[in-house]
């Protein structure tokens, strides 16, 4: 179980995820909290729109229809695999479903066959909707599929999940058939791959006996981090904040060096149990080769 997130951390941790995110209209305030629980949240469930176009797509989901208000969901990613927000707090979406699904994911195992409809899940799961007809022929782009994939990702990664906390909509309530294109089973097996440190892809993962020991980027010298420093470098270290669950950062991680790199910096160097100013966000070599930067060539 964990604490929602936050609007501005959603934004934060898919941005750095390497998602284009587009933040549709009041989107952090609307909800419908006022008709039920929003939390714990347990999981991401994936879902098809039955639907066509992009404006019109999210749209719908953003103000649902008669009989079911909206947001319909979180977050709509399009063909582009871009991830259109809609919704920050409870969302009509994933409806009642198996407790003993909520029960497996909870606990990160084999999903049993849904036979139920006697759980919440608009209170427990965080859900995307994915443009497509849903009649097995509307193709799925792999920017589509890759996009599924990293906003699973950087849920799981955030709270401490692995891949068996995401879920189709077909696999928690009787009856329904989305997300129709694509296993889940595949689609989790590349979450795990992204989540171990790159990208799934749909590929199976090398034979570890070729694969080249990874290279990070050396400490540059406490001078270097300094306001109007620019560097990939700088990215690249955010992007590894915000893995460790210590990004501060409204917008970004970007290449220049900010206060909000400073905040993400000294909340890594508290992780590690730094203080005094040991802790005052400036990297030091000890905290730096701990965060294992990865080379930015």
């Amino acid at each position: 179980m964990a604490r929602p997130l936050s609007a501005s951390k959603m934004v934060e941790i898919l941005r750095a995820e390497g998602l284009t995110v587009h933040e549709v209209r009041s989107w952090r305030t609307h909800n419908r909290n006022s008709k039920g629980a929003w939390g714990p949240v347990n999981g991401v469930m994936i879902h098809h729109t039955v639907t066509k176009g992009t404006e019109a797509s999210v749209s719908i989901c953003y103000n649902g229809y008669s009989g079911l208000p909206g947001p319909l969901c979180h977050g709509v990613i399009d063909k582009k695999g871009h991830v259109h927000l809609v919704g920050n707090g409870r969302a009509n979406h994933a409806g009642l479903g198996d407790s003993d699904v909520l029960r497996a994911v909870i606990n990160e195992s084999k999903l049993p066959h849904d036979n139920e409809a006697d759980t919440d899940g608009n209170a427990r799961f965080y859900g995307f909707e994915c443009i497509n007809l849903g009649d097995g022929k509307d193709p799925w782009p792999e920017a589509q599929k890759e996009a599924i994939e990293k906003v699973s990702a950087a849920i799981c990664r955030h709270h401490g999940w692995s891949e068996r906390s995401v879920i189709g909509h077909k696999e928690w309530q009787p009856g329904k058939t989305d997300p129709r294109g694509f296993t889940m089973d595949g689609m989790r097996k590349r979450i795990a791959q992204r989540l171990k440190g790159g990208g799934g892809g749909g590929e199976p993962a090398p034979d570890p006996k070729p694969v080249p020991k990874p290279k990070f980027v050396p400490f540059p010298g406490s001078g270097f981090f300094h306001i109007g420093q620019k560097s990939p470098i700088i990215t690249a270290m955010g992007r590894r904040l915000v893995a460790e669950g210590c990004g501060r950062y409204e917008e970004g991680p970007g290449p220049e060096w900010t206060e909000a790199d400073r905040r993400s910096y000294a909340a890594w160097q508290h992780k590690l149990h730094f203080k005094g100013k040991d802790a005052d966000g400036i990297p030091g070599k000890v905290s730096w080769d701990k965060l294992k930067v990865p080379d930015v060539g």
